[in-house]
Order: C-alpha cells, then sequence, then structure tokens
C-alpha cells in the first residue's frame, strides 16, 4: 500500500470512529428510574423479587441503565403505586393491580380474579392466552404498560379465632379482604373490613376483627396470627394464583432504547419465575412449623366453597353489565379457564392426586 492510499484509508477510518462513537453512546444512553413498591421490606420475597429486577436490568445494559427500588411510604402509599406511574412520579411500580378496583373492577383480572386461574394457567393466559395484550389495552386507559412480575401460588384462606363449619358460620363475621372478593363474602353474611398489613395483628388481638387472610404460610408466621387466631383455613378461592406486575409508565416506555426494553421484559419474566419458586420451597416448611406449634389446619366446609362460587357469578354478571373493559377481559378469561381446567384434571391433575395418596400413606 502507498503512503497516501495508507494516510487517506486511515484518515477515513479515524473519522468513522469518531462519527461511530456518538452513534454508540447514543444507543446505550445512561438512564436512572425510580420504582415505587406497594409492599414492606419486610415481605423479603416479594420486594427482593424487584429488587432482583433491578439489578437483572443493570447487569444486562452494563449498570447504563439503573432502578433504584423504594418500598411502600418510602415515596408513595404502597396503594398509590399505580398512581405514581400514571402521573409520572416515579416511572416504575412493583404491585398487585386488584389493589385498584376502587377505580375500576376491571384492574382484578390481569392479577387474579375468585375462582379464576391457578398461577400456571395465570401464566399462560397472560403470555400465551392473549391476557396480557388486554391487560395492557386496558392499561393504557391509565398511562401505563405492565408486565407479570411474580406470584405467590394459591394463598391461604385466612386466620380464624373460631372454627368455620358452615356458611351459617359467616354471619356477621368482621373478616380483613377487600376488593371483589370482599364484595362476595359481603353475599355470604361476611362483614369485609379493609386493614392494612401492619395493623391486622392487633384487630385480631382486640378482637376489632374476628378473622383475616394475608398471604401464605411463610408470609402469614412472621405476622405471629396463630398466637391469636388458632384456625388456618385453605385455600384462599379469592387468589388461586394472583400475578404481580411491573407497571411502566408508556412515555418513560416509549422513550427507552430497544435493549434497554427487552432487558426489562427479560428481567421481569425471571422475576415472576423466581417469586413463584421461593414461595414453592419456603411455604411447606412454614406450614410445618405453624402446624408443630398448634395451627389447626382445616379445608373451607364444601357448602362455603359452592356458596362463595354462586355468589361469585352473581358479582361476574353484574359488573360485566356495567362495565366494558371488565366484561371484554373476564369473558377472555372464562373461556381460557374452561379449556385449561379441562385440560389440568388429565394428566397434570390425576399425577398431582396420586402423589397426594403416596404422601398419606406415608410412601413418600
Amino acid at each position: 500500500m502507498e503512503r497516501r492510499d495508507f494516510l487517506t484509508t486511515a484518515g477515513i477510518g479515524a473519522a468513522a470512529s469518531v462519527l461511530a462513537a456518538p452513534a454508540i453512546a447514543q444507543s446505550a444512553p445512561q438512564i436512572k428510574w425510580r420504582c415505587t413498591s406497594s409492599f414492606p421490606k419486610s415481605l423479603d420475597t416479594i420486594f427482593a423479587t424487584s429488587e432482583a429486577v433491578a439489578k437483572r436490568v443493570a447487569e444486562m445494559t452494563d449498570n447504563k441503565f439503573q432502578i433504584q427500588m423504594f418500598a411502600a411510604n418510602e415515596i408513595v402509599p404502597g396503594l398509590a403505586a399505580a398512581d405514581a406511574v400514571s402521573n409520572k412520579t416515579v416511572e416504575m411500580a412493583h404491585t398487585a393491580t386488584y389493589y385498584y378496583v376502587g377505580k375500576d373492577p376491571a384492574f382484578a383480572i390481569p392479577c387474579c380474579i375468585p375462582f379464576g386461574l391457578n398461577a400456571r394457567q395465570q401464566n399462560a393466559w397472560l403470555y400465551e392466552g392473549g391476557g396480557g395484550e388486554l391487560a395492557n389495552e386496558f392499561f393504557k386507559k391509565y398511562n401505563f404498560i405492565g408486565f407479570p412480575c411474580g406470584n405467590t401460588g394459591a394463598q391461604m384462606g385466612g386466620w380464624f379465632r373460631k372454627e368455620i363449619k358452615s356458611v351459617a358460620d359467616l354471619q356477621n363475621l368482621k373478616f380483613r379482604i377487600a376488593g371483589i372478593a370482599g364484595q362476595i363474602s359481603a353475599k355470604l353474611g361476611v362483614v369485609p373490613q379493609q386493614t392494612a398489613g401492619g395493623e391486622i395483628y392487633p384487630a385480631l388481638e382486640k378482637g376489632t376483627i374476628d378473622g383475616a387472610e394475608w398471604v401464605g404460610p411463610y408470609d402469614d408466621e412472621k405476622l405471629g396470627f396463630s398466637k391469636i387466631a388458632p384456625y388456618y383455613y385453605y385455600p384462599a378461592w379469592w387468589e388461586g394464583g394472583p400475578t404481580l406486575h411491573m407497571l411502566v409508565n408508556l412515555e418513560s416506555w416509549a422513550e427507552l432504547p430497544a435493549s434497554y426494553k427487552a432487558a426489562i421484559q427479560a428481567a421481569t419474566a425471571e422475576g415472576n419465575q423466581m417469586m413463584l419458586a421461593k414461595y414453592d420451597r419456603l411455604n411447606p416448611q412454614a406450614l410445618k412449623r405453624l402446624v408443630a406449634a398448634g395451627t389447626r389446619l382445616l379445608p373451607f366446609p364444601d357448602d362455603v366453597m359452592e356458596a362463595s362460587f354462586k355468589a361469585a357469578e352473581e358479582v361476574y354478571a353484574d359488573l360485566s353489565a356495567k362495565n366494558a373493559d371488565f366484561k371484554k377481559m373476564y369473558e377472555a378469561l372464562k373461556e381460557f379457564r374452561g379449556e385449561e381446567v379441562l385440560w389440568f384434571q388429565f394428566a397434570e391433575g390425576f399425577f398431582d392426586r396420586f402423589m397426594f395418596q403416596l404422601q398419606r400413606r406415608k410412601a413418600i
């Protein structure tokens, strides 16, 4: 190569480098977001999931996209998380959308509804059954997009100061339960109570409430309910597979490079699986400790389950008649539920039933 050619080529290469550098920097900008949680740090399995998502996003972007997590009440109250994303007080929030049924009952469906889907079915609906698209079509009205980000699995039916033998025992029973489940319970004679997590124990202790639902053995054990409400019922027919969401402000989302959007989608999907896996590991150990300490573990009587289902159907019919968004999502979920339950009763259900029999015979 002649000297003139070399200098010309080198000059072009240097110019290309100068031009390329800003383009690369521009495609991977330094971005810092804030994410508020609806949950306290004491709910370590749930709060840790949001922290893990933030960590993974940073790792996937060479620390150029950083998300700072804040527990409930550090920026806004836990039940104001969605509003904070809508008005861009924060860019993100980790929450359960059924907290916002007071704004619109349709908010319950992307999270869970009584007698809805279990955790695996909920994932199937949101990721593959069109549920995620329906949810985000609805969320758009509130200026955010949502990504599934955690599931507790089927929750427990709660702690009671007295034994529940039939529907008659629910009459005038003051029970900590909210949202659509509260409306359904009220049809059975329950007096629904909205009590914050930190206030449940003193309310039970003083007799202000007669019972309370929370999450499951791992989280319930830490709050000490078994000391004052010895009857622990299952299942929470109102929470067969509650999905938490990571909500993102739409304007903030639109400003992100495609690679950063992909990082959020990947990290929330990981978080969705991680939370369920942790609960499935931790709950059995906690339940054994609770029973060993004297907790009375009991299923809800059949008549309570049947009456609750009937009441749920009445509530859904009423909500569908009044709310087009609820009706659209509920009808889609209902059709999907029919297919899923049909399938699960065969391979999955038969396998599970046989394994339960083996355990009762102490064969495993």
